[in-house]
């Protein structure tokens, strides 16, 4: 470890002074039998549940930090997280529990921007072994009550980004509902319900079957050569599904890439324009994100256009709903993948359009709020992580402690 000098007030210390270890108490389950003991209790592995079963051997509050796998390199996951309620543990997470509540998410926060390679061993699988998890220095200061104060500024950001999450998933579904009460349960406004026979069903009257290609716009994109630097860490936002694989939020607000004006040329289907619908086309099959920025795309996106029969809303709705039957046309011998072609042929029943111009007045709302609180929580998310490295290394002081 880099020498680090400590803050006034403060002191370094180890896991074991600051948290009780309970290792010894798990006792792992093969698949066979948690799938014999499936139940209400979460089993937790070492980046969060992995299944449910019928049993628990804790209670209460604890940090879990991975013992071992990929992540502990990646990060793609958090490392430590925090358990509440009755649970199972397997033998790949390390369990831990603070002297005191409020030091479970200092532990957490704290392992966070820690530096966790020199503790790591193994090539093939990392791991975190309980011996050099008691060797990471911990920086806390003397003063409990500013340990607690630390933990209260950053969970509290987390609570709002927490609330806002939920809140768009409650929105997201209502979103559904209103949606399949439409258009598959066909009570919609000025439904008469006279019905006429179609290939896929009695459908209401004045609709018709037809095919995704005949109401929707949609382009496929490429990768600039990487080989090419003047094609790559330009100002133009360039996804691939990566992006929306790391993203748990409906609208996509950043890509990890950006590529030049140069590398935009190298892209089939240039800049898309904000409001653009983004549907992963292989490896896999079904991740979808609005974009709310101007964008390139790679080669395993379908993209759709704004400027369509279908808005992108209610293909959006139409998607989450049927995207089974999307996958089920893929093909591929390496891995399946759905053609432009295939999804144009896809069929589908087509309301009229002052009924989908009505639908677009109803749900426009939601979504406008789900974009509201998804630019708050990139607003919070970017706030905490400004601040958690400098609040756990005493950089900065909570009001009422320090000099």
């Amino acid at each position: 470890m880099e020498n680090r000098e400590i803050p006034k007030g403060w002191r370094e210390t180890t896991l074991d002074n600051i948290a009780r270890i309970h290792n010894a108490t798990r006792i792992p389950l093969s698949s066979a039998q948690r799938v014999l003991r499936q139940g209400k209790y979460p089993y937790y592995g070492a980046s969060g549940i992995i299944d449910n079963i019928d049993d628990y051997l804790f209670e209460g509050e604890f940090v879990l930090i991975s013992e071992d796998g990929e992540n502990l390199n990646t990060r793609k996951t958090p490392i430590a997280f925090k358990a509440k309620g009755k649970f199972w543990v397997n033998n790949h997470a390390h369990i831990v529990q603070g002297l005191t509540p409020f030091l479970n998410d200092y532990i957490v926060y704290y392992l966070q921007k820690t530096n966790l390679s020199p503790f790591i061993t193994g090539a093939a699988q990392p791991k975190l072994s309980k011996e050099n998890l008691l060797k990471i220095p911990f920086i806390i200061p003397e003063n409990f009550d500013e340990i607690e104060a630390i933990s209260n500024v950053l969970s509290s950001l987390d609570e709002k980004i927490e609330l806002l999450e939920e809140e768009n998933k409650t929105l997201e579904t209502l979103a559904q509902t209103i949606f399949t009460e439409w258009f598959v349960n066909f009570n919609f406004p000025g439904a008469t319900g006279e019905m006429e026979d179609s290939e896929l069903g009695d459908i209401p009257k004045g609709w018709r079957v037809g095919k995704l290609g005949e109401v929707t716009n949609i382009k496929g994109g490429s990768t600039p050569s990487t080989k090419d630097e003047t094609f790559w860490n330009g100002n133009i936002s360039w996804t691939s599904p990566k992006d929306l694989s790391n993203s748990k939020s409906l609208y996509l607000l950043n890509t990890e890439k950006k590529i030049t004006l140069e590398g935009l040329k190298k892209v089939s289907s240039g800049l898309l324009p904000r409001g653009t619908l983004l549907l992963s086309s292989r490896a896999p099959i079904g991740y979808l994100a609005l974009s709310n920025i101007d964008v390139a795309i790679n080669q395993g996106y379908i993209a759709f256009i704004e400027d369509s029969y279908f808005s992108n809303i209610y293909t959006y709705l139409w998607l989450k709903l049927n995207m089974q039957l999307v996958i089920n046309t893929a093909n591929g011998s390496t891995f399946l993948e759905i053609s432009k072609s295939s999804f144009r042929g896809i069929k589908c029943l087509i309301a009229t359009k002052n009924l989908l111009n009505e639908f677009q007045i109803t749900i426009s709302p939601i979504f406008v709020k789900i974009l509201n609180n998804t630019e708050q929580i990139q607003t919070l998310k970017s706030t905490r992580d400004t601040l958690l490295p400098r609040l756990t290394t005493g950089e900065i002081r909570v009001e009422g402690f320090g000099e």
